[in-house]
């Protein structure tokens, strides 16, 4: 897709709310789009949004084999609460096997180049095989999370995936997020009550 494309797209859904973003590439795309969820409480505002528009949509999460069992039990829930089947992938087995008997179960610890080498075999692997076959995929990013994002826009090219990305709550603020949880009583990670504003592996993830 050529930058004029992604300028034409930002200016098309400018200041249109997610769930009309979400309408108009589902249907753009049907059957080449995923939406890829962390679990965390963003991704759940996404999730009860996509399900109201196509309760058959494809949702899918990484397991990275590091994960709470809080993470564990709001993917039954949600399961569960929207009848539907989030797709899982797992770390290549045999590479995770490798890396722990040659720098130990808590290499992250020791070094960045061996936190990288961990999230890569744990992450970002099953994460480009999750988005093979698809043209679009969805995030639950927002800019107000990080400095590094205040530069991103609603939608984007992903030159490193090779597809078009889509940020429906990029403008939305933390209290915009928990109004709607409140309002449609959606499931979340109860980590979240405890100053936790991210959950990922537990040896990374810290409250604040």
């Amino acid at each position: 897709m050529e930058r004029k494309e992604i300028l034409e797209l930002n200016e098309k859904f400018k200041e249109k709310q997610p769930q009309e973003i979400l309408e108009y590439f589902l249907e753009a795309y049907k059957g080449q789009i995923v939406f890829a969820s962390s679990m965390g409480v963003e991704d759940q505002v996404v999730t009860d949004m996509l399900m109201k528009i196509d309760n058959t949509f494809k949702i899918i999460t990484l397991d990275t084999g590091r994960l709470y069992q809080e993470t564990y039990d709001l993917i039954n829930k949600t399961n569960i609460r929207y009848k539907t089947k989030i797709k899982v992938y797992f770390p290549d087995s045999k590479k995770v096997e490798d890396m722990v008997n040659n720098y130990g179960v808590n290499l992250f610890y020791e070094s960045i180049d061996n936190r990288k080498l961990c999230c890569q075999i744990r992450k970002i692997e099953p994460f480009k095989r999750a988005l093979q076959g698809n043209k679009v995929w969805i995030s639950g990013l927002r800019k107000e999370q990080s400095v590094t994002r205040t530069d991103m826009q609603v939608i984007e090219w992903d030159e490193g995936n090779n597809m078009i990305k889509i940020n429906p709550l990029l403008d939305w603020s933390a209290d915009d997020v928990w109004i709607y949880v409140k309002k449609h009583g959606i499931p979340y990670n109860p980590m979240h009550d405890n100053n936790f504003p991210s959950i990922g592996c537990q040896p990374c993830t810290r409250a604040i």
